[in-house]
């Protein structure tokens, strides 16, 4: 076989010792996690310009304390450590929520009061004779002034007091911030706030933003997940649209892929019709009951549970991308107070994994633990049952395996000439032969994501196309490993094994 050069000419005469230096394809998955939420009014990130962000500082620091961004940041690097992880602002719209703190008649003693605002606590010592004014300007303070001193949350209200009324004012316009949760629990110690505190909603959160430029601004970078807390239906449709396989990421044209998770809250009956319109595997949606909001604010939430799969989802090389992930814990996300909003039921899960809604549970300490993530497709489009894409792991697994293809064929195929036949074996011609066996070849370096190799080999068509000798059209069968979801066994029962025929 002749030895081929893509640099050094074959026609040179004067004397040289010449090398030259060419890579032979090394694929490495680059997969980034992408947070869309709002920043701070007065914080430097730029709207629909996503930027990498490395730490909860860093977020705080380009987004601001206690922004919808922040906090994300906070969630998602809480259960994804090592995660490569951008931001992308998106303006706010409508109407800010407001609620009022009324502060009533003070015990004459005093006491400690504990009030909770998106989990987070927030305690205050009365001292005897103080006046309700007094407090409301203390608890007005402790609220501005609030960050947990081990995750760096804030809170996602600020406010402000007059007379005996502290007034909070969500960080950002918008309908998400209804689902905030403020509360005053019941301590085994006494909670002084349970009988002095009032609390109202004056104005509710209105206006649901327009993400289609920060969308546009992912343009074909490879943000593989896509978190956004904006689950209406405008925004839905709006993922669908970048998502799209005709003019979207996952386009032939384009082939930068990507996947949105979103949040959704209602109830039983309103979450399973919303999610049975919709049909896509471009989405996953986490739902959380009504009422049952109040373990974590809507961003938080889904930034957490996002995270917590990702790792494994960009991970085809050691096949845990295929894996099951029934059990795995939600780092920051607690479970809602009233247990008739945890979905831990046979009958709610299946009813919702059917819908195209995802499912998590709640274990017996309390932790909020993933049950099973799905895309939102049901169907093949025509009306007919198709689950091949059900699955989320399915998407993580196209992902990886389509790039790796791409990246060998083009390591290897790259700048060559096409032809049925290389008696010379020429570095600077291919055959159909020589691609097909990259495709096994290839194929076969992903234990961890396909199966049946042997099957594809055979199944596997590839020739030249008829009309254009340029071209050649490769029919690619894959197999995709499955994740473990059920294991069904028949317990017999005896008294007594009865003795084996001989027969038997």
């Amino acid at each position: 076989m002749p030895i081929g050069f893509n640099s050094i000419p074959g026609n040179i005469r004067a004397p040289i010792i010449a090398f030259e230096v060419n890579s032979g394809g090394q694929f490495e998955s680059v997969s980034r996690l992408l947070l869309i939420g709002h920043k701070n009014t007065d914080a430097d990130l730029v709207d629909s310009v996503p930027a990498r962000c490395n730490s909860d500082v860093e977020a705080i620091a380009i987004a601001g304390k206690g922004s919808m961004l922040a906090e994300m940041m906070i969630a998602a690097r809480r259960n994804a450590p090592a995660q490569d992880i951008w931001l992308l602002s998106t303006p706010a719209v409508g109407v800010a929520e407001v609620r009022t703190i009324t502060v009533g008649t003070l015990p004459a003693a005093g006491g400690t009061g504990m009030l909770t605002v998106a989990g987070e606590p927030i305690a205050l010592t009365m001292g005897a004779g103080d006046t309700a004014a007094a407090v409301a300007t203390a608890l007005a303070a402790a609220i501005n002034g609030y960050q947990n001193a081990l995750t760096r949350s804030a809170l996602p209200f600020t406010a402000t007091s007059a007379t005996n009324v502290v007034t909070l004012t969500a960080r950002h316009a918008g309908a998400i911030a209804n689902d905030i949760d403020v509360f005053i629990p019941t301590l085994t110690t006494g909670n002084a706030f349970t009988s002095v505190l009032t609390l109202a909603t004056t104005t509710a959160g209105t206006g649901e933003p327009d993400t289609s430029a920060a969308l546009a601004a992912m343009g074909d970078d490879p943000f593989d997940w896509i978190v956004s807390p904006f689950g209406d239906d405008a925004n839905m449709d709006r993922y669908r649209s970048v998502l799209s396989d005709v003019s979207g990421r996952w386009a032939w044209n384009r082939q930068s892929y990507g996947h949105v998770y979103t949040q959704r809250s209602g109830t039983t009956a309103v979450l399973t019709t919303f999610g049975l319109s919709f049909d896509t595997r471009h989405i996953t949606v986490l739902p959380r009951l009504t009422g049952g909001t109040d373990g974590a604010t809507p961003w938080a939430y889904v930034a957490a549970v996002a995270a917590r799969v990702t790792p494994w989802l960009s991970d085809g090389a050691l096949g845990n991308v295929s894996r099951n992930q029934t059990g795995l814990v939600v780092e920051g996300v607690v479970a809602p107070r009233d247990r008739t909003k945890w979905v831990n039921d046979y009958a709610s899960r299946d009813s919702f994994i059917g819908s195209g809604l995802s499912t998590l549970t709640v274990r017996s300490d309390g932790q909020v633990a993933i049950d099973k993530l799905v895309t939102m497709q049901r169907t093949d489009g025509a009306g007919n049952v198709d689950t091949t894409f059900r699955d989320l792991q399915k998407i993580g697994q196209l992902m990886y395996a389509l790039r790796r293809f791409r990246a060998r064929l083009q390591a290897e195929h790259g700048q060559k000439a096409i032809a049925d036949s290389n008696p010379g074996d020429l570095l600077a011609i291919t055959t159909a032969q020589d691609i097909k066996a990259t495709m096994i070849a290839t194929a076969a370096e992903m234990a961890g994501v396909l199966e049946n190799i042997g099957e594809f080999a055979q199944r596997l068509d590839l020739r030249r196309n008829a009309d254009n000798p340029n071209r050649v059209d490769i029919y690619a069968p894959l197999d995709m490993i499955n994740p473990l979801d059920v294991i069904a066994a028949n317990a017999t029962i005896y008294s007594q094994y009865r003795a084996f025929s001989a027969a038997a």
